[in-house]
């Protein structure tokens, strides 16, 4: 009689555990975006995540410094918002121990203008506006580099600054200012390289409003970051497995119209 009883309780355990949820947590996972395309295919993620058991809280920044300080300091457990040359620069100037779990979108790079149609109609000593951190103003040096428009030492890769400049035949005055700050800033400048993720925010479509446009062949692959010690925790695997989904990747074509490219 006890061994049946035994062995019904026994029946009993494994079907519970079958019918657990497949990923069980206290608390929703926080995960920190900036406003924009990110903050949208997030919201994305969270709806893929939510049927595999996992609870994401999505949480939007207005800059790109603040999600990384955020996730050193505990207050997020992942980020979305930034590509490998941005998050291996914060790691080398600020000691930050955060890794790249996957990749995610690549938003290539363009230069916009409100006052002139191509690149033929910038006037010499035209104002061309760049982001100010070191690794998306390189990037913005290499897109008018690749479109002609200014020569850098050889030397200077993702890292240059305006002092790499060796030829500037049309003798662009290239200002620096913070990246979220450029969208406004197009009444005042001829043009402006800008992020795709302010871009799209500011109702610019890359695809058909940018003067240049960074190739299909960027090395700024967008990523997921988490602490280091994170890395091999399965919440991590639960998150990526959500962002790669069919679901996100429809999601993104469809938003997106290929302004924004899945990396997965």
């Amino acid at each position: 009689m006890l061994k049946r009883h035994f062995t019904l309780a026994a029946l009993l355990a494994v079907s519970a555990a079958f019918a657990a949820p497949a990923f069980a947590q206290d608390k929703p996972l926080k995960l920190g975006v900036t406003a924009g395309p990110h903050a949208q295919i997030a919201e994305a993620v969270k709806q893929a995540a939510a049927k595999e058991g996992l609870s994401i809280q999505v949480i939007e920044f207005s800059d790109f410094i603040q999600p990384n300080a955020a996730l050193v300091a505990g207050d997020l457990d992942a980020n979305a918002y930034q590509h490998h040359p941005y998050l291996d620069q914060q790691v080398k100037d600020r000691g930050y121990k955060l890794v790249a779990a996957a990749n995610t979108v690549v938003l290539p790079i363009a230069l916009y203008s409100k006052k002139v149609k191509s690149l033929a109609d910038l006037p010499a000593g035209a104002q061309i506006g760049l982001p100010n951190d070191p690794t998306n103003g390189g990037r913005a040096l290499l897109l008018l580099q690749e479109h002609g428009l200014i020569k850098l030492r050889a030397s200077a890769g993702i890292k240059a600054t305006p002092l790499d400049v060796v030829d500037n035949p049309k003798k662009l005055r290239l200002r620096e200012l913070d990246a979220a700050q450029l969208v406004h800033a197009l009444n005042d400048l001829d043009a402006a390289v800008i992020n795709t993720s302010y871009a799209i925010a500011a109702k610019l479509n890359p695809s058909k409003d940018a003067i240049a446009r960074e190739s299909a062949n960027s090395p700024y692959t967008n990523l997921i970051a988490v602490r280091q010690a994170d890395k091999d925790k399965p919440w991590v695997a639960r998150l990526v497995k959500a962002y790669h989904s069919d679901e996100v990747r429809q999601f993104i074509d469809k938003e997106f119209q290929g302004s924004i490219v899945p990396a997965f």
